[in-house]
Order: C-alpha cells, then sequence, then structure tokens
C-alpha cells in the first residue's frame, strides 16, 4: 500500500475520533488528550536531537512537557507562561548542578529549552482557546485551515509544481503548492465562516487564512529543517502514511498560537 493510500486511511480512522473528542469531550478530556499528544511529540523530537544519550535532558523535557499543559488547563495563559518562565530557571539550575561532575554540554540544555519552547508552549495554546466561549468551533477553524491548506498544496504541487521553495530544506515542496496552499486555507477559511462563525467578519476569515496559511507553511518547513540538521526522514512512525506526530503537527505548531492571539488581541 502506497504512502498516499495510507495517509487518507489514517485520516479517514482518526477524523471521526477526533470530531467526538473536540465537539462532544470535556475540557479536562481535552486537555489529558493534548498532554499525551505533546509527550509523543517530545519523545520525537528528543530522539532526534539527543539520540540514545542525554536521559536526564530527556526527562526534564518530557516532563516540562506534561507540566506545561497542565497548567495551561488549570490556570490558563498566565498560568502556562509562569511554568515556562520557572522551567527555564529549573533547567538551567539543574545544568548548573551537572557541571559539579565537570563540564557539561550547554549544546544539551540549548536543546531542552528549544524543545519545551517549540512543542509545549506553542500547542498548549489550544487548552485555553478550546476552554473558552465557542472554542470547539475555532478548533475545527484551525484544522479546517490547515488540512485545507496540506491538501491544496499537495494536488497543486503535483499538477503543477515547478519551481522548488527551498530545495535545501524539503525537496517537494514548490512555490507553486505554496501559492495553492494560501488560495485553499483562505477559500476554506470564509466557507467555514459562511457556514459555522456568522458573526466573524469577511475580512477576519480572509487575513486568518492568508497569514495563517504562510504561518502553517513556516511551521512546516521549520519542522523539515530540524529533521534535515538531525538528518532524519520522519520524526517517528506512529501514524502511518504520515510520520510521526510532529510530522502531523508541523503547521499547527505556528498556527494554533497566532489564532489564539488573533482571536484575543485582534477580534476580541
Amino acid at each position: 500500500m502506497g504512502t498516499h493510500a495510507k495517509r487518507w486511511i489514517t485520516g479517514i480512522v482518526a477524523m471521526p475520533l477526533l470530531f467526538v473528542l473536540i465537539l462532544y469531550g470535556s475540557c479536562l478530556l481535552f486537555s489529558v488528550v493534548i498532554a499525551l499528544l505533546i509527550a509523543g511529540g517530545v519523545f520525537e523530537y528528543n530522539s532526534m536531537v539527543f539520540k540514545g544519550k542525554f536521559y536526564w535532558e530527556k526527562t526534564e523535557g518530557l516532563i516540562i512537557g506534561l507540566l506545561i499543559p497542565l497548567s495551561a488547563y488549570l490556570g490558563g495563559i498566565q498560568s502556562m507562561l509562569g511554568m515556562v518562565t520557572f522551567s527555564l530557571i529549573i533547567v538551567f539550575l539543574l545544568f548548573l548542578w551537572r557541571m559539579k561532575d565537570g563540564p557539561a554540554d550547554f549544546a544539551a540544555l540549548a536543546r531542552v529549552v528549544f524543545g519545551f519552547a517549540y512543542i509545549p508552549l506553542l500547542l498548549s495554546y489550544i487548552i485555553p482557546l478550546r476552554c473558552c466561549e465557542n472554542g470547539a468551533t475555532w478548533i475545527f477553524f484551525i484544522i479546517c485551515a490547515a488540512f485545507l491548506g496540506d491538501i491544496s498544496a499537495f494536488y497543486v504541487g503535483k499538477s503543477l509544481g515547478k519551481t522548488k521553495l527551498m530545495p535545501m530544506v524539503s525537496a517537494g515542496k514548490t512555490v507553486e503548492g505554496a501559492i495553492g496552499s494560501t488560495i485553499g486555507t483562505m477559500l476554506g477559511c470564509v466557507l467555514f465562516k459562511v457556514l459555522f462563525l456568522h458573526d466573524l467578519p469577511l475580512i477576519h476569515s480572509i487575513t486568518l487564512g492568508f497569514l495563517g496559511s504562510i504561518i502553517g507553511q513556516l511551521g512546516d518547513l521549520c519542522e523539515s529543517t530540524l529533521k534535515r540538521i538531525f538528518m532524519v526522514k520522519d520524526s517517528g512512525v506512529l501514524l502511518p502514511g504520515h510520520g510521526g506526530i510532529l510530522d502531523r503537527l508541523d503547521s499547527l505548531i505556528f498556527l494554533i498560537p497566532f489564532v489564539y492571539y488573533y482571536r484575543v488581541l485582534v477580534i476580541r
């Protein structure tokens, strides 16, 4: 069975479960699932950047990866950012403590800090977004934007793609595919607004689609850059046809906090 077919089968199986979780699951259940996904993403990240060494650093990353979404559920954005702040302090103090045995690897410390800022912090914004008024609808809005962007990029790139976007980062991505992704995302956001977000002004749905597509694609490229740096094809093997959790969430990592702050600061 080809990779493309596996992608569709995985999506067909996962989408109903995701739909039920978002629409009918409690905020607590939703937060628990997000925490587990984050833990899986951190595990994949640790496997990429640390390989088989640095057990203390891997453990720190996993623990923080669970504490950040927990704090987001219990106390919202302020609590979440507080947890990130104190995690940074604690990780640095643990690094200092390990110096008693001799010089420690500062690169390992940087990778831990980048790991919990990149994955748990950015993804945890989806928890306060889900728990706010009309939160489930906004989660579906994000999923719709990301899904239509991916589909548009794939089929436009496959049929019309000639100009490589960033061949040193991702050999398969094209300028034509990126443009197709932006147009597809914008159309999807406008359609979603017409069907489900009636109170959202049209200009905001267009802006969210345009900027969200660019930000999502940049998130995809950043995750591809990590894989290129550490010489891995996929971040993991958990999702058939998709690779690992990070491979599936790559565009969402940047898109989720963008939509959250746009909704809070611009739309209000």
